[in-house]
């Protein structure tokens, strides 16, 4: 009988660009609902409003790229460093990584016999390669991309921070803060759903997680906003 197979689809391909896109859509609202919120506190004019949302979304996107290009760099620098010392370490003495890879197999559960077979067979197809997956975790789907995570994050925190910022447009001056803190919420409490439905998760926690945050971050922005505008 001929064996079934089926399509696999597994959720965690998504990690990379789902993580980079669900921080900077998240980091989008927060920040600039936050920003909005604390500014209406204090002023009473909708230009002044809109120019520090405004101002507030272009720097937001603009730190999170640099931000993510930074981090996402050091850890691909940190990969290449060790992929070159694998590297060189298979050049000097493939015997023992050999034994070394056929340790982590038996660690996992096969048999000592079989796990150096395994080894040899993974070592002859691709040394480095099954080095660098088993002994140091750096795979496909996990290994880091600077530039895509860079703009990733610039793009969804430019569109998450438009969403508060055209509530702002819309609302009349003394129902700007009311108005920005419910629309924001409903915005966040949707991108936690998505984000929890696109990585194959429960929507009920992320989403209640998500909402919290943001309902903290905009109250003691509205606080501060307040307490700054009577101060001058």
């Amino acid at each position: 009988m001929q064996a079934r197979s089926h399509a696999e689809n597994h959720l965690v391909n998504r990690i990379g660009w789902l993580r980079a896109a669900v921080l900077g859509a998240n980091d989008g609202i927060i920040s600039t609902a936050s920003l909005i919120v604390g500014v209406a506190s204090a002023a009473h004019s909708s230009s002044e409003i809109l120019v520090a949302g405004v101002a507030g979304m272009v720097a937001g996107s603009m730190s999170m790229a640099a931000g993510e290009y930074v981090s996402v760099s050091s850890q691909s620098d940190t990969e290449r460093a060790d992929l070159a010392r694998e590297r060189a370490e298979l050049a000097q003495d493939p015997a023992l990584e050999t034994a070394e890879l056929a340790r982590i197999y038996v660690g996992r559960g096969l048999e000592p016999a079989l796990a150096r077979q395994v080894a040899v067979q993974l070592m002859e197809k691709d040394a480095l390669g099954a080095h660098a997956r088993d002994e140091l975790g750096i795979s496909e789907v996990t290994t880091a991309r600077p530039i895509q995570a860079a703009l990733t994050s610039a793009a969804t925190f430019s569109v998450g921070a438009i969403l508060p910022i055209l509530t702002a447009v819309v609302a009349p001056v003394a129902w700007i803060v009311p108005a920005v803190s419910a629309a924001s919420l409903i915005f966040l409490a949707v991108l936690g759903a998505f984000g929890a439905r696109a990585g194959g998760a429960g929507m009920l926690k992320p989403t209640l997680r998500v909402a919290f945050w943001g309902a903290f971050a905009m109250a003691l922005s509205a606080v501060a906003g307040a307490l700054v505008g009577k101060a001058i």
